[in-house]
């Protein structure tokens, strides 16, 4: 068989599928990755002098940003197996045409890749429907987990370290776990699992896979520290869509202590950013969050939305000054809380990534240093 080169590209979750995949096909082949989240078209063409004879197979994440950047992608390495996590509203404000416009430029890798090759889609995913898929005259794989698919994820459970699930290959049920928390990440799993299948592994090898992925930096990474506080450190991105990490939120805390989101600005939405801010805010007041602080500027509108469904001025906070907010935090703060930091790449991310260290570090504050902080 010729070296399988995987692209995958997505509104959302490439990076850890990407990871998965290269996990799993590195227990069957020397493999070569794109490197971190390092997805644009000047990536692939360094990747491009770096794959060497002994690499047997290729996995790269092919990111896009406007028109053109995966048609770009696939020219410098053609894909032969293409996956598309989903079509969702990530960069919306690039586009003239909304969703329209982006599931034509996810469409590039279609036209773009070995048309007789393989292609993993989302079943789940309704904007995936908008998909391009005239040029294609391969096979199409299905994940899902609502949907009848090819890979379906059942009995979906929350454990310690991460998801349990269910998934039947050659009619046969197997069970996986991942270390990751969420939903979304089922779906990755389920991509990674489809593709590693395609390509000859065992179900040994994925289970592999799974337990040695490396796990991307700030992306619904959950760890409780001494103070028994739970921090979902998910601030290296925000998208449009908040579900998923909402999602890991109500299942992770204490069942009686308090949640909490802190949430930066939704980046790239142009026109779209005041209504798709409010839209998310309300759909937060919905989740019976106890305390909502929001911190930049579009994010306000996370809060106006909140309290338009329901939550009370006291619970909802906007801040413009990331000190501010962290004394407001130390203030807070209290045994049993979890906490969900969600920022944006494109924002402040250092400054939401090393207020969810310092939230981690749990550094135990008294009433006295506190007040000679807040006086400074």
């Amino acid at each position: 068989m010729r070296k399988p080169i995987i692209a995958i590209t997505g509104s959302s979750g490439k990076t850890t599928t990407k990871e998965m995949i290269a996990s799993i096909l590195q227990t069957h082949w020397r493999t070569f990755k794109s490197i971190e989240n390092g997805n644009d078209t000047w990536f692939t063409s360094q990747y491009k002098k770096q794959i060497k004879s002994f690499h047997k197979a290729v996995v790269l994440e092919y990111g896009m940003r406007k028109k053109g950047d995966i048609k770009r992608h696939c020219e410098l390495i053609q894909p032969k197996i293409g996956v598309i996590t989903n079509v969702g509203r990530a960069h919306i404000g690039h586009f003239q045409n909304g969703l329209v416009g982006i599931a034509a430029a996810k469409s590039e890798l279609i036209a773009g890749m070995n048309s007789k090759g393989v292609l993993f889609l989302n079943k789940d995913d309704p904007h995936s429907k908008r998909l391009n898929l005239t040029p294609f005259q391969g096979k199409i794989k299905t994940v899902s987990i609502r949907n009848k698919a090819d890979y379906r994820a059942q009995h979906i459970r929350y454990g310690s370290t991460g998801m349990t699930f269910n998934v039947r290959l050659d009619n046969k049920v197997h069970t996986f776990h991942i270390p990751c928390f969420g939903r979304c990440n089922v779906y990755n799993a389920l991509f990674a699992i489809g593709v590693s299948h395609y390509l000859g592994c065992t179900v040994a090898e994925i289970r592999s896979g799974f337990r040695k992925m490396e796990k991307p930096y700030g992306r619904l990474t959950v760890t409780k520290n001494h103070c028994n506080m739970t921090v979902i450190n998910d601030s290296f991105n925000t998208k449009p869509e908040l579900d998923s990490a909402l999602d890991v939120l109500n299942h992770v805390g204490l069942a009686r202590g308090r949640k909490i989101a802190v949430l930066g600005d939704i980046q790239d939405l142009g026109k779209h950013a005041k209504t798709i801010h409010l839209a998310q805010g309300r759909k937060l007041g919905r989740k019976k969050l106890d305390l909502l602080y929001t911190y930049g500027y579009h994010s306000n509108y996370l809060g106006i939305g909140a309290r338009q469904a329901g939550m009370s001025s006291y619970q909802v906070r906007h801040f413009t000054k990331i000190a501010e907010l962290k004394r407001t935090l130390a203030k807070k703060r209290k045994t049993g809380d979890t906490f969900l930091l969600k920022g944006s790449t494109n924002g402040h991310p250092v400054k939401l990534m090393h207020l969810a260290e310092w939230l981690i570090c749990c550094h135990r504050v008294s009433n006295r240093s506190q007040k000679k902080s807040d006086d400074r």
